[in-house]
């Protein structure tokens, strides 16, 4: 599963699309936003976990992975809101605006 986010700030993945579906258990980040100081460079991005498994399918398309998330230390509680972790992404564009 590939998802684009479009906006980030302060490390949290606020727009985003998919842009590949399969394997929804395997997800990656690309990242195609404008990145500013301290939007990604405290930890990992975070995206919401009612994001990523709307983005999948449903509830019902993530259960199977939600354990090995959560074994892994990618599923973070932020300001009360689960999150998925993604400690590695992919910039699309490495240029300015």
């Amino acid at each position: 599963m590939i998802i684009r986010a479009f906006s980030v700030f302060e490390g949290i993945v606020y727009h985003c699309g998919l842009v590949d579906g399969a394997n929804p258990c395997r997800p990656t980040l690309e990242v195609d936003a404008v990145i500013r100081a301290g939007d990604a460079d405290a930890g990992p991005l975070l995206l919401p976990l009612a994001d990523y498994a709307a983005l999948a399918g449903g509830v019902e398309a993530v259960r199977p992975c939600i354990d090995r998330f959560r074994a892994a230390g990618r599923l973070v509680d932020h300001l009360g809101v689960a999150h998925l972790a993604f400690p590695f992404w992919t910039p699309v564009s490495l240029e300015g605006p």
